[in-house]
């Protein structure tokens, strides 16, 4: 293998149907993780190959295999003790109780896969049969019959997140409102309460990315008073949001075009969110260059 393919990982999920493999799924996928869902154990190598291949753009890589994959499914352990010879590959196991088992099913009202004319509990029962051994020889199990999806999303994130990964990605957002109020954003600010650079004859032709622009709009009455109270507001919002498993949030600051009041402050109040604790920030702006 290359140096670079000893530094990548694998991450098997596997388990119990109905205990939890779509929001580990989510969850993984959010923390950066190449999810791949119901792989078939025999496209476990292939992909492996994949991810040799690709280096380190895809240095962590997570599949969900599970009894969907029917016959398949049972040389998944002899598949895993192969691959355990040149990957660094663990396996997490899904496990719940039956009577959570059956409650979820019903909530849903679907059948379990191996169901057929029996019972829930006749499929549950064959499943867990079948899975016994796989669940002994597995690294991680976890047992979500008392976990909510965003507790078992939250143990999901403290167990698989990189050191100095953080917990919330935010757009910071630049837009105008004469081309709509962006229909994604969790948070919007008006930014017309400043004047606009538009009037200034040697502004108009800039943008709020260019220095005389920012210091120009940053300097005016209220802008940095708005600034600073507007990242305090923010950061009680923001540690909910952590706290209640919300991983991307999108704040959007509004002027007339996008051109000038929003983008200065969208730059600013970068600058200072991306200080907070487990947060990381990246900046849009919607409507520069439409006029």
């Amino acid at each position: 293998m290359t140096a670079d393919s000893e530094q990548q990982e694998m991450l098997i999920v596997t388990g119990m149907s109905g205990a939890g493999r779509s929001t580990v799924g989510n969850a993984l996928e959010d923390l950066g993780w190449y999810v791949v869902d119901n792989l078939p154990p025999q496209m476990l190598r292939p992909l492996v190959e994949l991810v040799e291949r690709a280096g380190t753009s895809l240095p962590r890589i997570a599949a969900i295999v599970d009894i969907r994959g029917r016959d398949f499914f049972s040389e998944l352990r002899e598949i895993i003790q192969a691959l355990r010879t040149g990957v660094n590959v663990r396996v997490v196991f899904l496990d719940a109780t039956d009577s959570v088992l059956v409650r979820r099913f019903e909530s849903v009202r679907r059948p379990h896969p191996l169901q057929g004319n029996g019972t829930l509990l006749d499929g549950i029962g064959a499943e867990r049969a079948r899975l016994a051994e796989l669940r002994e020889a597995s690294d991680i199990v976890v047992d979500t019959s008392d976990l909510n999806i965003h507790q078992l999303a939250t143990l999901i994130t403290e167990t698989f997140a990189e050191a100095g990964h953080a917990g919330l990605r935010i757009t910071m957002q630049s837009f105008g409102f004469k081309y709509g109020v962006p229909s994604d954003a969790d948070l919007v600010a008006d930014a017309r309460f400043l004047p606009n650079p538009f009037w200034i004859p040697e502004l108009r032709h800039l943008t709020g990315d260019d220095a005389v622009v920012s210091e120009y709009v940053l300097s005016q009455p209220g802008a940095m008073e708005f600034v600073e109270a507007y990242v305090k507001a923010l950061e009680p919002v923001l540690a909910g949001y952590q706290r209640e498993n919300k991983r991307h949030a999108t704040i959007a600051i509004g002027c007339t075009g996008g051109k000038h009041r929003s983008v200065a402050l969208v730059r600013e109040l970068a600058k200072r969110v991306s200080a907070l604790p487990g947060v990381a920030v990246s900046v849009k702006d919607r409507d520069l260059g439409r006029e």
